[in-house]
């Protein structure tokens, strides 16, 4: 027989009986409890017990500490200290929960995660205020992880394993994995696990290997480690590559006549020279008034992508391409991505369209259209293409009317032509030159309007058959990738606008960008300031006239990208959204995505909405397009995680093949525990920690943003020069450490 459980027995008083009906009281406090339920989890069950807790759950109600909701089950009073919120853990230890209706996040000791873990849904109760008044406390509910699946490096012994994730700094604890549960791992591998199970009294959780992704510091490794990091896949279910395959791509008749045909209307693509997928396409005709019609073609996804489909939930799932150094993982299979919806020239193809008549004096809207179409892209360009006739008829594009003979359409020798360029028709030149002209006129309004001009530089790799960096260069927007921004922001803000002005209201997804954040402003002025440049914070007008002030004012300069780096850092992040509040950047009242629907699944609802709409169809739910709104905005913002940190394990690589050289770099950073160093050749940044410093003893002086000697007072500054070798690059953290050479005077 088995021996059941002895429960305790107590004829005498039970000690910190309080603190024991609270504690329990408190784990659960939206339920309610009786007081047998009670002595079943104090492990109580003689008379004298359960007449103590019954006396104490009395007291306790007397005192108002609990209450009693029902004749004899009682709950904790209700309390305004608690709330949810968002873990955001410290790479210290601890952490913050962020709440969205308090001014301050609330700080939580490592003690009191109660094995909450980064980005967790938590509920938290505030305990008491720190001396620096802020919020403190305690995780008391984990209402949402997250995510259970995390990268480490497998270390397996004799009886169990354990999987490091100490690459993620805000992961502060490792997996263990009995042995039965780790698959095909070995040793040292680098694994993806999944959380199944955290004991009450177990220290770490416990999980099973899902996934082996192969040696720590190989390519394919590296890279598949930090898709699986942000939850990112890289290849299709079998499942959905069928589906997509069987799709019928043709172009029907049928079809076409449901279209407006603008097929004979000259229309081409500007696109990346290494750019294999072309989701939109400008089409440029003189009408007889004199007036442009100018459209903005865009891949019709929505015509092959069918709700309710594995094909289009898988797109929504992913909900954008990533683009990594080395490869892209397609939101759409190949066959629609590349095929299908992609405007190859010499090809017809579905598109959704936005068509305006514009003054080609003014560049003034004079009427719009939106709808299907079916058009026929008559070429190709690449940037550098487009370029290289701006760059070669700039005269000509100061005229409203081109002089036909008058354009030098030769392309210089150094330009990488397509196949398609070679030879240049000169009414392809003309509309290229105009609708230069046009968008420069487009963009000087925007700046005018209040709109903020970011042009920060883009790292971009040569990479070898292998995919190892043979060098760095800087992708700098030029006045062809300006031509495409403008019209393609002209088609995002009035579809916008067509249907945000409607009445009655219209469900939508919106592009919104809130206002910047004052603290995070003045900080920048500060930062600015010991550089000699000045902000103007005093209202919306002048705060953006001398932010576009500083950008334009430290172009070039050693110090450009932290201080561009710094002003976006102080912007609101950009999200979706059915609750249209405007986009402050592009100073847009109305904004939305609609022109890049092969690799954001938001343009695609657009086009969904869009089209209901014109069908006259009633407002959409709008409960469940926030719902995706959110997903969309938060699947974003981990394909751009995974998207840096692939750049910065690029940086590492390259840098591994470059210990024995100095470089001159600029301090981009300045914390208590080192400076960081970015160098000026190549952008790679590392950190030189304060104790590698051998030539003093060097302290953080937070008011200056520099560190200090203690014994020679030598101050090292944010936006100092400074000499740099490497000590270690190590490709598993994605982490350079520096050696200080020298500071330069």
């Amino acid at each position: 027989m088995t021996r059941k459980k002895k429960r305790r027995r107590s004829s005498s008083k039970i000690s910190n009986l309080t603190e024991s009906i609270i504690r329990i009281l408190k784990e659960d406090h939206h339920k309610s409890f009786n007081h047998k339920q009670i002595c079943a989890k104090l492990g109580l069950d003689d008379p004298s017990s359960r007449n103590q807790v019954v006396k104490k759950l009395a007291q306790l109600k007397a005192k108002q500490q609990i209450i009693e909701v029902e004749r004899g089950k009682y709950q904790l009073t209700p309390n305004r200290n608690y709330h949810t919120g968002i873990l955001d853990v410290s790479g210290k230890g601890g952490g913050y929960v962020m709440v969205t209706d308090l001014e301050q996040d609330i700080y939580v000791p490592p003690h009191h995660l109660s094995k909450a873990l980064n980005g967790d849904e938590v509920e938290v109760y505030i305990y008491r205020q720190r001396r620096s008044k802020k919020h403190e406390g305690e995780i008391t509910k984990i209402i949402k992880r997250k995510t259970v699946e995390f990268v480490g490096v497998i270390e397996i012994q004799k009886k169990f394993a354990f999987v490091h994730t100490s690459e993620s700094n805000k992961m502060y604890t490792d997996v263990f994995v009995p042995l039965k549960k780790i698959g095909d791992a070995q040793d040292g591998d680098k694994v993806l696990v999944t959380l199944e199970d955290w004991p009450d009294k177990a220290d770490s959780p416990f999980g099973r290997v899902t996934k082996v992704l192969g040696k720590p510091g190989e390519h394919n490794t590296e890279i598949h480690s930090i898709l699986a990091q942000y939850g990112l896949p890289y290849e299709f279910p079998q499942q959905v590559e069928e589906y997509a395959n069987k799709i019928d791509t043709s172009i029907k008749d049928a079809e076409i006549k449901k279209r407006r045909d603008m097929r004979d209307i000259l229309t081409f693509t500007i696109d990346p020279k290494d750019a294999k997928d072309f989701d939109d396409a400008l089409s440029f005709q003189k009408l007889e008034n004199g007036n442009y019609e100018i459209g903005i073609h865009i891949a019709d996804v929505s015509h092959y992508l069918v709700p309710g489909t594995i094909l289009d939930d898988e797109a929504y799932e992913r909900a954008t391409s990533v683009y990594l150094v080395d490869r892209v993982v397609p939101m759409l299979p190949e066959i629609l991505s590349n095929g299908a919806c992609s405007l190859r020239p010499n090809e017809e193809k579905y598109t959704f369209s936005a068509v305006f008549e514009i003054d080609p004096a003014s560049a003034k809207i004079k009427n719009q259209w939106f709808g299907r179409t079916v058009t026929y892209s008559d070429a190709r360009f690449a940037y550098e293409e487009a370029q290289a006739i701006i760059d070669q008829n700039k005269e000509v594009s100061c005229h409203p009317e081109p002089v036909k003979g008058s354009l030098n359409t030769t392309i210089p020798k150094d330009v990488s032509l397509t196949e398609e360029a070679y030879s240049i028709p000169e009414e392809l030149a003309v509309a290229t030159l105009e609708l230069d002209r046009l968008a420069k006129i487009m963009r000087r309004q925007r700046m005018k309007d209040g709109a903020i001009s970011f042009d920060k530089v883009e790292v971009k790799f040569d990479l070898d058959q292998d995919a190892n960096p043979t060098g760095v260069f800087f992708k700098t927007s030029k006045d062809a990738n300006k031509l495409i921004e403008e019209f393609m922001l002209l088609a995002n803000r009035k579809v916008s606008e067509f249907i945000g002005k409607q009445a009655p209201k219209k469900t939508f997804v919106y592009r919104i960008h809130d206002e910047p954040d004052d603290e995070k402003l003045a900080a920048l002025e500060k930062v600015v300031g010991n550089f000699g440049y000045k902000l103007n914070l005093k209202d919306r007008k002048s705060t953006t006239a001398s932010l576009n002030k500083l950008l334009v004012d430290v172009n070039g300069k050693k110090e450009q990208n932290m201080v561009d780096t710094l002003a976006i850092r102080t912007m609101s992040k950009a999200v979706y959204s059915t609750d249209n509040i405007g986009h402050y950047g592009l100073a847009f009242d109305y904004y939305s995505h609609f022109t890049s629907p092969i690799r954001r699944y938001p343009d695609v609802m657009v086009h969904r909405l869009l089209q209901h709409y014109l069908d006259g169809g009633k407002p959409a739910n709008q409960e469940e397009y926030e719902e995706k709104c959110k997903h969309s905005s938060n699947m974003e913002q981990l394909a751009t995680k995974s998207e840096r940190d692939s750049i910065k394990y690029m940086q590492v690589k390259y840098m591994q093949d470059h210990q024995d050289k100095e470089f001159l770099g600029v301090i981009s950073g300045v914390t208590e525990w080192g400076i960081y160093v970015e160098i000026i050749e190549n952008k790679c940044e590392g950190m030189v920690r304060l104790r590698d410093i051998k030539d003093d003893h060097y302290e953080f002086d937070q008011d200056t943003y520099s560190i200090v000697g203690k014994n020679t007072h030598h101050q090292i500054t944010l936006g100092d020069e400074v000499m740099v070798k490497v000590k270690n690059a190590d490709l598993v953290k994605k982490q350079l450490d520096f050696w200080l050479v020298g500071v330069k005077e």
